[in-house]
């Protein structure tokens, strides 16, 4: 089968452990793009970090997919072809409930990620993402009272992450989010909940952009390790799971690939789209 495009997770799949892209995952990204298959960035980052990734990996021009479906960009001038935000009272029962539960969170507009004024526990991880933040175009805003910001701005919220640690209290919270209507709920990782507009997922956005460029799901292939990213496997024509990944990942995956820190990435796009032997 000649493929003809490949949609890639970015953290636990693409980056490797220390958030960065291998020399050889870059390597056989850059010779399919030379085949002329399209490689889509399908990622839950907020939209301005997956166009940085887009850029820095000679991607431009490249359709990408952020806040897991929520967005889609195809990045010539950045303009948006695809949009779901989330409905206005929909995050705000999310964030109560976050709130009454005492579980940390923020949510995405397109470019700015709002956090409320870290404590001592959260300093860190501010003062950690910081620089990360800034060089990938991130506006950072901080904030006493979430509804101050959702009744004033009224953004569009795209995602709302949440983060906690201990995973029977995230297990518990989880069950309380699905009582909210309006919303759906994934993970990228096992220590977070991720909630987005009804209807929106990795695979939702993807099939949404086979169409666009007149493909067939046949021709597509699908590369990642988390919740968040079976719905892409079950579009495509290859699905292709990350040995680090979840269990349930390999139920839906054709072949499991390398981990992350092990180029499983490149050593799938060899063997399947390139045909290394």
């Amino acid at each position: 089968m000649k493929y003809k495009l490949i949609a890639i997770d970015m953290d636990g799949t693409l980056l490797n452990s220390q958030k960065e892209v291998s020399d050889r995952n870059r390597k056989a990204l850059v010779e399919a793009l030379e085949k002329g298959i399209h490689i889509v960035i399908t990622t839950g980052r907020i939209l301005s970090s997956a166009l940085y990734f887009n850029q820095a990996l000679g991607l431009k021009g490249n359709p990408v997919i952020a806040c897991n479906g929520a967005l889609i960009s195809c990045s010539k001038g950045e303009n948006i072809v695809y949009e779901s935000s989330m409905d206005l009272v929909a995050v705000k029962k999310a964030i109560q409930l976050a709130e009454e539960n005492s579980i940390y969170y923020h949510f995405y507009e397109k470019d700015t990620f709002y956090s409320r004024k870290p404590d001592a526990k959260m300093f860190n991880y501010h003062e950690h993402n910081g620089e990360y933040w800034k060089n990938q175009n991130i506006k950072v805003e901080l904030f006493e009272n979430p509804m101050e910001i959702l009744d004033h701005k009224k953004p569009n919220v795209y995602k709302v992450v949440f983060i906690e640690k201990d995973k029977d209290k995230l297990l518990e919270f989880r069950k309380k989010l699905e009582t909210v209507e309006g919303i759906d709920i994934s993970s990228s990782w096992d220590t977070n909940i991720e909630v987005m507009n009804e209807g929106v997922s990795k695979g939702r956005a993807l099939e949404y952009l086979i169409g666009k460029l007149n493909l067939e799901p046949a021709e597509v292939v699908s590369i990642g390790d988390n919740e968040n990213d079976i719905s892409m496997l079950k579009v495509a024509g290859l699905a292709i799971g990350m040995k680090n990944g979840i269990e349930e990942i390999k139920n839906y995956a054709d072949f499991i690939t390398a981990s992350n820190d092990e180029d499983g990435v490149a050593k799938a796009i060899e063997k399947y789209v390139l045909n290394h032997h």
